[in-house]
C-alpha cells in the first residue's frame, strides 16, 4: 500500500488528454459544492488541484475487491473525472451526477469519479450527510449491485495499484 502522496505524485497519466479540464479554482469547487449539495474530500481536489481531471496512470488504475461483475479481484479506476461545467459532449464532470443518477437510476446522494454507464465509482454520502466524510462505493448499475469499497477517499486512493498486477 503507497501513501497518498507517493499516489499523488505520480497520479495522473502524463500523456494523454481524455477528459483533461481547466485548473481548478476555488471558484469552481465552491460552486460545484453548491449545485451538488455536498462538501468534496479535501483529498480529492487535492488531486483535482494538481490536474482537473484525466486518465490515470496505470500504476494506480485499479482498486482491489471482492468478486463483481467486471472482475474476480478488481474494480477498474482508469479515470477521474474533474470540475467543469455539467452536459459537455466533449467530457464528463463532478457536474454531471444530478443527471446521471437519474439517468441511470443511481442512488442518491452519490458524486460519480469515474464510470461508464453500466458501472461507477461513487462518493457514496448516504450515511453520512452532505457535509460529512463519505465512503467509496462501487455501483454495477447492469447486475443491480453495490460494493462498498472503503470508508474514505484518502484509504481509496492508497489502496490504488496497476490492473496489470491482476491475473485474468
Amino acid at each position: 500500500m503507497a501513501s497518498f502522496e507517493q499516489v499523488a505524485a505520480g497520479f495522473w497519466h502524463p500523456e494523454i488528454e481524455h477528459l483533461r479540464l481547466p485548473p481548478l479554482t476555488d471558484e469552481l469547487v465552491v460552486d460545484t459544492e453548491r449545485q451538488i449539495g455536498v462538501t468534496l474530500p479535501l483529498d480529492l481536489l487535492h488531486l483535482l488541484r494538481i490536474q482537473n481531471g484525466g486518465v490515470i496512470a496505470d500504476t494506480w488504475d485499479a482498486y482491489p475487491a471482492d468478486t463483481n461483475f467486471y472482475a474476480n479481484n478488481h474494480v477498474p479506476f482508469e479515470h477521474l473525472y474533474g470540475v467543469g461545467p455539467a452536459g459537455q459532449a466533449a467530457t464528463m464532470t463532478l457536474l454531471d451526477t444530478p443527471y446521471l443518477v437519474l439517468e441511470w437510476e443511481l442512488p442518491s446522494p452519490v458524486v460519480l469519479l469515474s464510470g461508464q454507464g453500466h458501472y461507477w465509482v461513487g462518493l457514496d454520502y448516504r450515511d453520512c450527510g452532505p457535509q460529512g466524510e463519505p465512503s467509496v462505493v462501487w455501483i454495477d448499475n447492469e447486475m443491480n449491485h453495490e460494493l462498498p469499497l472503503v470508508p474514505d477517499f484518502r484509504a481509496f486512493v492508497e489502496h490504488l495499484t496497476a490492473s496489470g498486477a491482476f491475473p485474468e
